[in-house]
């Protein structure tokens, strides 16, 4: 589990596309103590804050709040968006039944959303959204765009993790996110971009390792090609066979009362020969580019 940082994971580059969007790069993920805020950046005010959380209109469904700054209803596309991966997530992983909230505050557009970060976390990158831990809330912080519904699909999976396990280890962490990043209509939660450059990396001669990855404890440690192959891991696992998955599942099972999570890399090994040249082959077979 990542521990408090100022550097965050997202791309490197500006989001595609124009319009707003375009200002910041992808997205954030941070997990603090409460002590920690501080480091973090985040500021409280006496008095009228400089930037006020979104709050004018609230849903609430189980676990699920979300605060926006609009209207919201039954149909609107983030509403649906995020109970379709709620769904999903739980569905496909088992996961047990959440144990926390996880509160969804949506701004209106980028300038509010730039504006409260600024005020509230001033050490932090720009972002085009974050998933914030602490000890007190799960939240996630997102604004009205072309990349809403990627960003909260992905956000809002760390958040029903860290609501569901007592532990989740960072790689697998950002791997399942990236796995349920993909929209619900993509066959087989294919990322079209990670198998591309995957393909690629293999041509020039790469080999996954995954104890490499276990070893990432901060998200600043992590590089784009690590969020590729976690993943790829997460994808073969889930859709390589029977076997493979319900490797995963149960050890997702087990991470529910585990204050810090056993190695997965060292049971894929018992269970599975050579798990390295299999996810390979699985890239190069069955994900074609």
């Amino acid at each position: 589990m990542p521990r408090s940082t100022e550097s965050l994971p997202g791309s490197d580059t500006p989001s595609p596309g124009g319009g707003e969007g375009a200002a910041l790069s992808r997205r954030g993920f941070l997990t603090l103590s409460l002590a920690g805020l501080a480091s973090a950046g985040c500021s409280f005010h006496r008095g009228t804050p400089v930037a006020a959380l979104p709050n004018d209109y609230q849903v609430k469904r189980d676990q699920l709040m979300v605060r926006s700054d609009v209207k919201m209803d039954d149909s609107h596309p983030a509403l649906r968006d995020l109970e379709d991966v709620r769904k999903r997530v739980t569905t496909t992983l088992r996961l047990p039944a959440p144990t926390k909230p996880v509160i969804v505050y949506l701004f209106r557009d980028q300038s509010r959303y730039s504006g409260f970060m600024t005020s509230r976390h001033p050490n932090l990158p720009s972002r085009r959204a974050y998933f914030i831990g602490t000890s007190t809330e799960l939240a996630v912080y997102a604004f009205l765009g072309d990349k809403t519904s990627e960003d909260l699909r992905h956000e809002y999976t760390h958040g029903l993790l860290h609501a569901s396990l007592k532990s989740v280890p960072l790689w697998l962490d950002e791997g399942i996110a990236e796995y349920f990043e993909t929209p619900p209509l993509i066959p087989g939660h294919l990322n079209r971009e990670h198998v591309e450059r995957l393909s690629v990396a293999i041509q020039n001669g790469w080999q996954p390792d995954l104890s490499r990855l276990e070893k990432l404890e901060d998200v600043s440690e992590m590089q784009r090609s690590d969020y590729q192959e976690a993943w790829a891991w997460v994808h073969f696992l889930l859709h390589g066979s029977e076997d493979s998955r319900g490797l995963l599942l149960a050890y997702l099972q087990g991470l529910k009362t585990a204050s810090h999570a056993p190695s997965l890399a060292k049971r894929v090994r018992s269970e599975m020969s050579e798990p390295e040249y299999r996810l390979v082959a699985y890239l190069q077979t069955t994900l074609p580019g």
